[in-house]
């Protein structure tokens, strides 16, 4: 009988061995897909090498073949052998990471991790460094240090007396912002709705001259979120003044920089990147263009004391040390996130994390050049990094058929987005193996999308 490690080894190899040439959006309706995993809760059970076959042959149809070659929908990594490998070793250790008692390698993997990350985006070595399920809880993470921080400031302790009678924090963002943004202010209870939009350009960027004109118009406790690298066009936010002006008024800077963070790695993109490390925090994905496996990213924090203030869980049972992980993420129990991040770091190295970024950029121009030469096509965006939004005919019609068609199609995958009021077709180029055939395929398969819409009309 074999062990259900090797099951999951094979099934898992297999996998892989077939993305090169596997379609990237499964062929599966939910109800066949739900079929797949049975009705009926069993009654007795079953030897654990079936049951992992079960899960493989169950799930195998209704995979999205997203760390391949020809997926393009979404801001999403290809999980690097070496860190899905490590990950594997964490699953199997069984480690409690919240702690350094219950975990010590585990607490030792992320400390050192948290140094070589500081190192590799050029921030504050003092900074203290949240291992997080992603972007989202990294926002969240780092906002509620925020949120302690400037109440603190107004002489108001928020951990203890709550934000009842507390003093109004004000919350000021771009239009553009992320919607993760929005939800960990939700979270807070600083008010999704309540934060004050500030006008952006063309592509997404806060305009500085309107976030002067907000924060000249009242004062108090103040966060300012800005953003590095939008969802859509991989703008950034012009950080040295937004930063100039936070350093003015008093304001803590929180920079959003779930994937556009990683440009700091090149120093052919400083003049994207220049000004971010006068921030007070920054949230970023692991799982984006680090190429971890999911549940992972990161909550960075100038002022440790407010990141700890905001985050640790303390009790009489609870051993302390000089680090423990546990105080700075919101979670007490928890996966040992650093291990597979220790790997992914050893693996690569400096010189491979930006010798990918730069080539992923690389290829996203190559793609708009392409794109701009084919008839009726428009490259909405200013490509800067590694996103492009495109519309077809100027037609919102034309552009969702195209979609529509180059999905029916299964060669390559991308999807839609709404972005200023019209339908755009939204390309990410962040998988790890990406290069320049991979682009060339990804434009032959939208010219053909595209010739085949004027051809028959917008009937996919």
């Amino acid at each position: 009988m074999p062990h259900p490690f090797e099951v999951a080894v094979a099934y898992a190899r297999q996998f892989r061995a077939a993305l090169k040439d596997r379609a990237p959006r499964p062929d599966i309706t939910p109800e066949a897909l739900e079929a797949r995993f049975g009705a009926a809760m069993p009654e007795r059970g079953a030897p654990a090498d079936a049951v992992i076959q079960a899960l493989a042959q169950a799930a195998e149809p209704g995979l999205m073949a997203s760390p391949g070659r020809r997926f393009f929908g979404w801001i999403i990594g290809a999980s690097h052998e070496a860190a899905v490998a490590a990950d594997w070793l964490t699953s199997a250790w069984g480690q409690n990471a919240g702690l350094y008692a219950a975990a010590p390698s585990a607490a030792m993997a992320e400390k050192v991790s948290a140094r070589w990350l500081l190192e590799l985006l050029q921030l504050p070595a003092a900074c203290s460094v949240g291992f997080v399920t992603g972007a989202t809880m990294a926002n969240f993470t780092c906002l509620a240090a925020a949120r302690s921080a400037v109440l603190a400031r107004a002489s108001w302790d928020v951990e203890a007396q709550g934000l009842c009678s507390a003093p109004r924090v004000r919350v000021l963002l771009g239009q553009d912002a992320h919607a993760s943004v929005f939800a960990a202010l939700q979270f807070l209870g600083l008010g999704a709705e309540a934060a004050v939009r500030i006008e952006t350009d063309a592509q997404g960027r806060m305009r500085a001259d309107a976030l002067a004109r907000a924060l000249a118009s009242d004062a108090g406790p103040t966060i300012v979120i800005a953003q590095a690298g939008q969802i859509n066009t991989g703008a950034f936010d012009p950080l040295p003044e937004i930063a100039a002006l936070c350093e003015r008024h008093h304001c803590w800077l929180h920079i959003d920089g779930a994937f556009g963070l990683w440009a700091r790695v090149c120093p052919e993109l400083e003049l994207l990147t220049r000004g971010l490390e006068r921030a007070d925090s920054w949230a970023t994905d692991g799982h984006k263009w680090l190429q971890l496996p999911y549940d992972s990213g990161f909550a960075i924090v100038k002022d440790a004391a407010a990141h700890r203030r905001a985050m640790a869980i303390n009790a009489s049972y609870l051993p302390s040390t000089d680090y423990e992980p546990g105080h700075f993420t919101p979670e007490l129990s928890r996966r040992a996130r650093g291990f597979p991040v220790w790997a992914l770091l050893r693996t690569l190295g400096h010189e491979g994390i930006q010798e990918m970024v730069r080539r992923h950029c690389r290829c996203a121009q190559q793609l708009a050049s392409a794109l701009r030469a084919e008839p009726g096509v428009r490259v909405v965006n200013e490509v800067v990094l590694n996103q492009l939004i495109v519309r077809f005919g100027d037609d919102d019609a034309l552009t969702r058929a195209v979609i529509e068609r180059l999905q029916a199609e299964n060669e390559c995958f991308a999807g839609g987005a709404r972005w200023r009021e019209q339908w755009v077709m939204r390309l990410s180029i962040i998988a790890a193996d990406l290069d320049e055939d991979d682009m060339q395929r990804l434009a032959a398969a939208i010219r053909r999308a595209w010739r085949e819409i004027q051809t028959k009309g917008t009937t996919p």
